[in-house]
C-alpha cells in the first residue's frame, strides 16, 4: 500500500518552494483561487506517473523563469519488497521520520525506509526522471526506477475525463483490477484489414469522379500511383491500447456516461484496485456530481474509514464536500512571500464545529465570526444595503460568516483564534451584555483579530433601540408586530415595563410627535431580546439591517454609527 510521505516542489507554476508531509489517507487541499492547489496534484502526477515523456513550456516555470529548473521530489513509503531490494536500489533507499515529518538520507531501524523519485526540467524543456539521495549524488551514481516499478507507483488521475479509465488502455485502472489482459492478436488485426477492404469497395464507387481526377493529375505530373483507391488509412484503423472498452448491457460504451457517473465509477474501480495502485488524484472533486453522489464518491474514496484504503489528494470548492470530511483531512494551502505553506487544522473542537455548521468559511479569505444568528443577520442585511448603493458585496470579496453558537462571548473569541491561526483574516462580532475573559480578549487582539462590540452592558437589541433615530424605532416596532403579532409584542412591553407602559401608549405618543425617551428605548431593547425575541434569527435581522439600520445609520447616535462604519470598512477591505 504505497504512500506519499513527503513532497518537495521547486519553481513549478505558481509555486516557488513548497515542502509538505501529507497524511496517509484523504488530503483535501483548500484555499483561495490561484493558491496552487491544482499545481500540487499536477506535480505528484508528473513525478510519479507512468509516462516516458511529458510536454512542458515556459509557463510551467515559476514566473516563467527558465533559469531556475523545475524540481519535484516525491518520497514514497510503505514500499513493497521489490522496491526495498538492496542490490537494485540500495544507494537510493532513505528514511522518513513519522514524528518529525522529515526525510533523512540514511535509513535506519527507527524510521521508515523510503525512496525519493525526482523530476527535473531545465531550460531545454526536457523532463528527466530519476531516483534521488544525497549519497548517490556524492558518488555520482544515477539511476531511474524500472518501468514496472514506475507503473507500480503511478497514481490514478480521476479527472474531468475519467472515462479514459473505462477502456483497457495502458494507464487504465482496469489493468490494475486483475492480472487478466485482453489479447488483441491476429483476430483483431484481421478485423482491421477486413474493415479497410470493405470500406474501400464502397468508397471507390462513391468517389469515382474524384479518384479519376486524382489519376489524371498524377499521370500528368509523372507521379506513378496507378488507379488510386479510397481505403481506410492503415494507421487510422490500427487496433491497439484502448480498442477494447466497457459497454453496458445494451451495447452502449460506458465512456458515453455523464462526467459525474464516469468519475463515480472510476473512483469505485480505483478502490477495488487499491492493492495494485493506492494513490488517487481528484481535482475539483465536486465536478459533475449532485450533492448526494458527491457524498457517495467521498465514501468510495474512504473518507469515513479509520484505515484508509487509498491515499487521496483532492481539491474542492464545495461546502458539501467539506461537511463530509473531518478537519484532520483538510489542508489549507497558503501562498506566502517566497514559499507555499500547507497548514493542517487538526482536530480542534472549534475547527470541527465550524466545518459542520459553516463549511463555506474554510473556502473564504475573510471571516466575520459572530456570537450568534442575530449578528450574522444584521451584518448580512447591512452588506446587502451597501451593495445596493454600489459597494462590492462581502461575499464577492471572498468573505464569509461563522456562527459561534450564541452562548458566550468567550466561545466566539476562542473560535476566532482557532481560525485566525489557520491564516484567515478575522473579525469577531460580540455582545457586551455578558462578561468576557480579559486575558482571552487580549490574546485575540495580539493575534491581529478585529473586535466589534457594543457599549458596555449592551446586547445587539439594546444597541439598535438606543442608537437609531425615532423613525427607525417606529419601523422596528412595526416589523416586530408583523413578525410576532401585535399581542405578543404588547405582552412583552407590558412585562418588561412591569405594567407601566403599553404598546398603545407608545403609539399614541408617537402620533403626537413625542420622541422616544431613554427609559422607553431601554425597555424596548430588553423586550426585543426576550427568549422568544422579536428578531432572533438570520432572516429577521437581515431585514432589520437592510431595511432599517442601513437607511437610518447616518442619523443614528455617534457610537452606533462608528460601529457600523467599522463593520463596513472591514468588510469592504476583504479583497485586499
Amino acid at each position: 500500500m504505497v504512500r506519499v510521505r513527503h513532497l518537495s516542489i521547486r519553481n513549478f507554476r505558481a509555486i516557488r518552494a513548497m515542502d509538505w508531509a501529507p497524511s496517509a489517507g484523504i488530503n483535501c487541499l483548500i484555499g483561495p483561487g490561484d493558491s496552487g492547489k491544482s499545481s500540487v496534484l499536477e506535480a505528484i502526477d508528473l513525478c510519479l506517473g507512468a509516462r516516458r515523456s511529458a510536454r512542458f513550456s515556459d509557463t510551467d516555470f515559476h514566473l516563467l523563469n527558465v533559469a531556475h529548473p523545475i524540481q519535484i521530489t516525491v518520497t514514497v513509503g510503505a514500499l513493497p519488497d521489490e522496491l526495498l531490494n538492496l542490490d537494485t536500489y540500495g544507494e537510493f533507499l532513505r528514511g522518513f521520520d513519522t514524528n518529525t515529518k522529515l526525510v533523512e538520507d540514511e535509513p535506519h531501524a527507527d524510521i521508515e525506509t523510503v525512496l525519493s523519485v525526482q523530476l527535473q526540467v531545465g531550460a531545454d524543456l526536457e523532463p528527466v526522471w530519476s531516483l534521488f539521495s544525497n549519497r548517490a549524488v556524492a558518488q555520482g551514481i544515477e539511476r531511474g526506477l524500472a518501468w514496472k516499478h514506475r507503473a507500480l507507483l503511478a497514481p490514478a488521475r480521476i479527472g474531468q475525463y475519467a472515462s479514459t479509465h473505462l477502456s483497457w488502455n495502458r494507464s487504465s485502472v482496469l489493468n490494475r483490477l486483475t492480472e487478466e489482459r485482453p489479447d488483441l492478436g491476429a483476430e483483431l488485426a484481421r478485423a482491421a484489414r477486413d474493415a479497410r477492404a470493405g470500406f474501400g469497395n464502397q468508397a471507390s464507387a462513391q468517389l469515382a469522379q474524384t479518384l479519376q481526377t486524382v489519376a489524371l493529375t498524377a499521370a500528368n505530373l509523372g507521379v506513378h500511383v496507378g488507379q488510386p483507391q479510397a481505403l481506410l488509412d492503415a494507421h487510422a484503423v490500427s487496433i491497439g491500447d484502448g480498442a477494447i472498452a466497457l459497454h453496458d448491457q445494451a451495447g452502449v460504451p460506458l465512456h458515453a456516461l455523464g462526467t459525474g457517473s464516469a468519475r463515480l465509477l472510476t473512483a469505485g474501480l480505483q478502490r477495488a484496485a487499491a492493492q495494485a495502485s493506492t494513490i488517487a488524484l481528484v481535482d475539483e472533486v465536486e465536478y459533475g456530481l449532485e450533492p448526494h453522489r458527491l457524498k457517495r464518491l467521498l465514501d468510495s474514496l474512504g473518507a469515513k474509514e479509520a484505515n484508509a484504503p487509498l491515499q487521496v489528494f483532492l481539491t474542492t470548492h464545495s461546502p458539501v464536500a467539506l461537511r463530509e470530511l473531518s478537519s484532520s483531512q483538510l489542508f489549507i494551502v497558503r501562498k506566502q512571500t517566497d514559499f507555499h505553506e500547507v497548514r493542517a487544522p487538526g482536530l480542534s473542537d472549534h475547527v470541527q464545529s465550524t466545518l459542520r455548521t459553516d463549511p463555506e468559511a474554510f473556502l473564504a479569505r475573510s471571516l466575520l465570526v459572530c456570537e450568534g444568528a442575530s449578528e450574522i443577520g444584521l451584518a448580512r442585511g447591512l452588506d446587502q444595503y451597501w451593495t445596493e448603493h454600489n459597494h462590492p458585496s462581502f461575499f464577492a470579496l471572498g468573505g464569509s460568516y461563522v456562527n459561534a453558537g450564541g452562548s458566550t462571548p468567550d466561545l466566539c473569541l476562542q473560535r476566532s483564534l482557532a481560525l485566525r491561526r489557520l491564516g484567515y483574516r478575522v473579525m469577531v462580532f460580540i455582545d457586551a451584555d455578558k462578561p468576557h475573559t480579559q486575558t482571552l480578549l487580549d490574546e485575540v487582539v495580539r493575534e491581529g483579530i478585529d473586535v466589534l462590540t457594543w457599549q458596555q452592558g449592551q446586547a445587539l437589541e439594546d444597541a439598535i433601540f438606543f442608537g437609531l433615530p425615532d423613525q427607525a424605532i417606529d419601523a422596528l416596532l412595526a416589523f416586530a408586530e408583523e413578525e410576532k403579532g401585535t399581542e405578543t409584542v404588547a405582552e412583552h412591553i407590558r412585562s418588561r415595563s412591569s405594567g407601566t407602559l403599553t404598546l398603545d401608549q407608545i403609539k399614541a405618543s408617537r402620533a403626537q410627535g413625542v420622541p422616544y425617551a431613554p427609559p422607553t428605548r431601554q425597555m424596548l431593547g430588553q423586550a426585543a431580546r426576550t427568549r422568544n425575541g422579536w428578531f432572533k434569527n438570520v432572516t429577521a435581522f437581515q431585514h432589520v439591517g437592510r431595511r432599517i439600520v442601513g437607511p437610518y445609520a447616518l442619523q443614528s447616535a455617534h457610537e452606533f454609527l462608528n460601529l457600523v462604519n467599522q463593520l463596513r470598512g472591514w468588510t469592504r477591505a476583504a479583497g485586499d
